[in-house]
């Protein structure tokens, strides 16, 4: 079986995908988290950690990835989302 590698955002670290947490930006503009990992658009990954989050954050690399800014309002669902999942 195959696994899909992806790396962080935030620190450049390479892993299995169900080590992140997956940003989108869908066809039509609109980003948000994806908990499946199979929505359609395009999509950035961070690791599961505060410290992680912090960095892609910092230099703009998550909107980098994403190509569009992110909005405050996901920033901070995407902050809830690793803490829940024991990162922070």
């Amino acid at each position: 079986m195959k696994t899909s590698i992806r790396s962080c955002a935030g620190c450049r670290r390479s892993g299995e995908k169900s080590g992140f947490v997956r940003v989108v930006r869908s066809p039509g503009g609109l980003v948000g988290l994806d908990p499946t990992g199979r929505a359609p658009g395009r999509g950035a990954y961070v690791c599961r950690s505060e410290e992680c989050l912090k960095k892609a954050l910092k230099g703009s690399r998550l909107s980098r990835a994403l190509r569009v800014n992110v909005p405050e309002a996901l920033l901070e669902e995407l902050r809830q989302a690793v803490q829940a999942s024991g990162g922070g």
